[in-house]
């Protein structure tokens, strides 16, 4: 069971990080910090360790989401952290690729603040 405090949220789109946070906020979640690439995430991470969730995007510049949720499952700190990917690749491979790397979950593109937040309950 995961209590859900401080999400990190992942997107190389400033106007998907938008809608992600105002999607979080709707749902409940206010205390949200951002990052626009993988690399930049491990970084937040790093400097928060108070973070208890990450919701990445799949196609990013720099680090893959799956490459920054490979090197969250191989950090001694970091790997139980509850990860969602969050993207517009519905394809069931791709899925499938995310779970055996060790996705929580699973969220496309365009979503509602119902199916994060369903999402996020799981978690719980």
């Amino acid at each position: 069971m995961a209590i859900i405090n401080k999400i990190l949220a992942v997107d190389d789109s400033s106007t998907m990080l938008r809608i992600v946070v105002n999607t979080l906020n709707k749902a409940g979640y206010n205390n949200v910090i951002t990052a626009e690439n993988g690399q930049d995430a491990l970084k937040k991470l790093m400097e928060n360790p108070d973070v208890t969730l990450v919701l990445s995007d799949w196609n990013m510049p720099e680090m893959k989401g799956l490459d920054l949720l490979r090197a969250i499952r191989s950090d001694d700190k970091l790997k139980g952290m509850p990860f969602i990917m969050v993207t517009s690749r519905n394809v069931k491979e791709d899925i499938l690729e995310a779970v055996k790397a060790g996705a929580n979950d699973y969220l496309v593109k365009p979503f509602t603040v119902e199916s994060l937040k369903e999402k996020m309950d799981r978690l719980k």
